[in-house]
């Protein structure tokens, strides 16, 4: 069972590499703006250190993390509403 999810799992990896890498990259048409690129792609590394400098003011981490809690947000929606929370003023 969990060989056959680990396979899929692969499979679908591959063929989302494999149709990212034949995809020609596009260019916006002359006179507008190129889309902004979405948020940051968060790594083990950048959250660890962005968990570094947030223990430097712990309760301020506590209120964002509180209100993401009381929101049910989690994985990734959350780290980006902490970083949100924790850099505004």
């Amino acid at each position: 069972m969990a060989r056959s999810r680990i396979f899929i799992a692969g499979v679908i990896a591959l063929s989302a590499a494999i149709a990212a890498s034949a995809a020609p990259a596009q260019t916006p048409p002359a006179g507008t703006e190129a889309p902004k690129p979405s948020r940051l792609k968060l790594t083990k590394r950048h959250m660890e250190e962005m968990l570094a400098k947030w223990r430097q003011n712990r309760p301020k981490l506590k209120a964002c993390r509180a209100e993401a809690h009381k929101k049910g947000l989690a994985g990734d929606d959350r780290w980006f509403f902490l970083s949100e929370c924790m850099e505004k003023p």
